[in-house]
């Protein structure tokens, strides 16, 4: 695709226009997601610009009305001349007597994905694709329809998805900007176009933002959020700094308010060398390493030694321009604005923090990939808030936070300095202790803070220490609290101490009001319970099924209301509980054994193991129990056979149908129905369970009277018959090896100790997949073993009318004897 049309058309050099690329774009230069632009251009007749990347060159159509994103509502689409890639990032006036004179302004831009190779379908004359912008996503087609003047017409369409509703381009826009024609004087750095597009923001109020406005803050969680309603930048190692500039001229201020201007000269003349006479800025100084990341060791060098000319200022937000005020106008309408204003900047101290808009996890994978600190998620819709909001998240590798010193410790042995520091927080108007840190620090590190805190010493205590903190009032130094340490720790213990903290740095540019407890940790949440007291779940906030979005608090939702029907599978009998402490996806571990931590309602029973020894097996008898449980992580619950009171007779028996990967749904049902047939003949009635995972559950109660011995030899017998009748359906070993194109019927699940996935159990699967009983007659109206997740498994139990397993508890048929 040749790019000669478009150097022919214009006098390159005189217009801010990218220059066109000599010879034909390489085909594969690129090898990331194709991008998108669309661009509003104010040329002699207003219209949009629409661009897809194909073969290194931008495919171009000039689309009159703007896109609609009504599904099926055609709009034109001329054809015009392919454009270079770095037309992409064009904003700008394209002076008059110019072809295209006029303004060009990014309405939006992101990737797209074509169905099937691009190049054949724009030659065929259809092309159905993908576009993942922040205004236009979804499905859309253009469609070639004539050539008129030489220019091929094509229709552009949206089409059904979640992202079609009514509205279209112009709907998008503020209502000023739909009608007035920026002026065709001047450049991006006319004062005049800076205030109009600030102003054409939705929710922009024309008035001035007042110089010393306070930062937004972030709260903290252990996981990103989902979904494409956030966007997701680094999190940068530096200072935050905020930037006034007014008439021209900037001061830029830290967090608490202490002017930097004169001690950060190259950024104050980068500031003030933007195109416009007044803003707010919000960023992070930061010192950046050779790989782009930032360095906060090396920044607190320059800063030591003046040598501040290789800093930088990221700046990540712009709450006010040209004396508008932007603090309620969306966050990705802002920063889009800003990415604009930060386009005609030619100085290396200023820096735009670019994001990625949804896949939360993925993104903080690669941060975690890349060694960076973690990622600040935001909310794309979200005003600008001059204080602490849920709105922005900051999420980091390791929980690290920033507590008041307000004393220390002798040191002991070789150490010099002191000991360890003592640290508090604020909390209701007083400092509270929270524990000590004495970890972390290097020789150099322990005398020049031993030298600060000695000249802050006190001689009455700072912070009333809690009755079981094992230090005596003779052993502390207690200091004035005017420094802020920042430590890594691994949580916080039942008494509410930090646990394993490690100092990380000092935090001069924050002061200790702003170690509020009420940013440090998450109130744990109470789920009621109907007669059993209370249960704590801490930390309700954080992500046990990431890639489904729920938490520790849905988990615990989902357990309180089916309680009554998992208590139907599971009371009274040991148990062995999946627990899963990082949630779904990281370290996952069985546990049996009663502990005491578990929770006064989790229950413990001695019995015989293989060894002849006995221990302490748990079990639940009520729904305080199960959300004891829940509090300490567990996802799945997996009975036995029997129940406590008798536990060498079995009262259930379970052949776990497990098919190979290449079976479908349907040859699945049909064994479950074929096992129970068979089932039936023996004389016994059995139900189904999806499993939650690959395969399905036929459940057999029996009456209690037989011992585990024979019940596993009936169980062994009835799975070698079923493979001896169909071999080449079932195999009753379980030697993967064998199984290719076969069902395993799994009957090694009846011996003494052996356990079952609970019906109403969540699996410890992606997408968070619960083992559900059904009725016969449902089977097959199911989409398989892992129809149900979470919240369609709650749905299901609050609305079932009669049990699934009506009459299970009810059978009492007997085991039928061998021959």
């Amino acid at each position: 695709m040749s790019l000669r049309d478009y150097a022919r058309k214009r006098r390159l050099g005189e217009t801010p226009e990218p220059r066109a690329a000599a010879g034909r774009a390489s085909r594969g230069a690129r090898v990331h997601a194709p991008v998108f632009v669309v661009q509003l251009h104010h040329a002699r007749a207003r219209h949009y610009d629409f661009r897809l990347e194909v073969d290194g060159v931008l495919k171009s159509w000039a689309v009159p009305k703007g896109p609609s994103l009504r599904a099926g509502e055609k709009r034109l689409a001329v054809e015009v001349e392919d454009h270079p890639l770095p037309y992409a990032d064009f904003e700008g006036d394209i002076p008059h007597g110019h072809y295209g004179a006029g303004h060009v302004a990014i309405f939006d831009h992101g990737v797209w994905q074509p169905d099937g190779d691009a190049r054949n379908a724009l030659a065929a004359g259809h092309l159905d694709f993908t576009l993942h912008g922040d205004r236009l996503r979804g499905r859309w087609t253009l469609i070639r329809t004539r050539a008129r003047h030489g220019k091929p017409q094509w229709l552009l369409l949206k089409r059904s998805d979640a992202e079609a509703r009514d509205a279209e381009a112009d709907d998008l826009l503020a209502g000023p900007a739909r009608t007035r024609r920026p002026p065709r004087r001047g450049s991006p750095g006319n004062t005049a176009s800076w205030h109009d597009r600030a102003a054409a923001l939705p929710g922009a109020r024309r008035r001035p933002l007042p110089a010393g406005f306070a930062p937004q803050l972030c709260s903290q969680q252990p996981s990103p959020p989902h979904g494409d309603d956030w966007l997701h930048e680094s999190k940068w190692d530096g200072y935050r700094l905020l930037a006034d500039l007014d008439g021209g001229r900037v001061r830029l201020r830290s967090r608490n308010d202490l002017d930097w201007t004169a001690e950060l000269p190259e950024i104050a003349a980068a500031v003030e060398a933007l195109p416009v006479a007044s803003a707010r800025l919000d960023g992070e100084m930061v010192a950046l390493d050779r790989r782009g990341r930032s360095d906060f060791s090396a920044l607190q060098r320059a800063r030591k030694s003046g040598d501040t000319g290789r800093l930088r200022y990221v700046l990540f937000d712009l709450p006010a321009l040209e004396g508008v005020d932007l603090t309620r106008a969306p966050l990705g309408e802002r920063k889009m604005l800003l990415e604009a204003l930060l386009k005609t900047n030619r100085r290396r101290a200023l820096a735009y923090s670019s994001h990625v808009r949804g896949h939360g996890p993925r993104v903080f994978d690669e941060a975690r990939r890349h060694g960076l600190e973690g990622i600040v998620s935001k909310r794309v819709d979200a005003p600008y808030v001059q204080a602490r909001a849920p709105t922005w998240i900051k999420v980091k590798q390791a929980n690290a936070d920033e507590f008041a010193i307000v004393g220390y410790t002798s040191p002991k042995g070789s150490r010099s300095g002191f000991g360890a520091l003592l640290l508090a927080a604020r909390d209701g108007g007083r400092l509270r202790y929270v524990g000590r840190v004495g970890t972390g620090f290097d020789d150099s590190t322990l005398r020049s803070l031993a030298r600060r805190l000695a000249r802050d010493h006190r001689s009455r205590a700072t912070v009333e220490l809690p009755a079981h903190v094992p230090l005596r009032s003779a052993d502390v130094h207690w200091v004035e609290p005017r420094l802020v340490a920042e430590v890594e720790f691994r949580g916080w213990a039942k008494e509410g101490l930090l646990r394993q903290a490690s100092f990380v740095r000092l935090r001069e540019d924050k002061s200790v009001e702003e170690t509020d407890m009420g940013g440090k940790r998450i109130a744990a949440r109470t789920v009621p319970l109907a007669a059993s007291g209370e249960v704590s779940i801490t930390h309700p906030e954080r992500l046990v099924y990431v890639d489904a979005g729920y938490s520790k608090q849905d988990v615990a939702d989902y357990y309180r209301a089916v309680a009554p029907r998992l208590l139907a599978e599971i009371a009274g009998r040991p148990l062995s509980i999946l627990r899963c402490p990082d949630g779904v996806g990281g370290t996952c571990f069985f546990q049996k054994h009663h502990a005491g931590t578990l929770g006064a309602h989790v229950r413990s029973v001695r019995l015989r193991e293989k060894t002849g020894r006995s221990d302490h097996y748990l079990y639940v008898e009520d729904e305080a129990g199960v959300l004891e449980l829940v509090q300490m992580n567990v996802l799945e619950f997996h009975p036995w056979g029997a129940r406590v009171d008798d536990p060498d007779r079995p009262d259930r028996l379970v052949f776990d149908l497990d098919p190979d990967p290449g079976i479908g749904w349907a040859a699945l049902v049909a064994a479950a129905r074929d096992v129970r047939r068979q089932l039936r003949a023996a004389g016994l009635e059995s139900f189904v369970r999806l499993s939650g995972g690959k395969g399905v559950h036929v459940v057999v109660p029996i009456a209690r009277g037989p011992g585990w011995a024979e019940a596993k030899a009936f169980c062994e017998a009835f799975a070698d018959a079923m493979a001896t009748r169909d071999p080449a359906t079932y195999i009753a070993t379980a030697s993967k090896a064998k199984r290719r194109g076969r069902i395993f019927i799994d009957w090694l699940r009846n011996t003494r100790g052996a356990t079952s996935v609970a019906s109403w159990s969540l699996r410890a699967r992606a997408g968070a997949p619960v083992a559900v009983p059904l009725r016969w007659q449902a089977l097959a109206a199911t989409n398989g073993p892992a129809a149900y997740d979470l919240m369609a498994a709650k749905r299901r139990a609050l609305a079932l009318r009669t049990e699934p397993w009506a009459g299970f508890e009810a059978l009492d048929q007997a085991l039928p004897a061998l021959d």
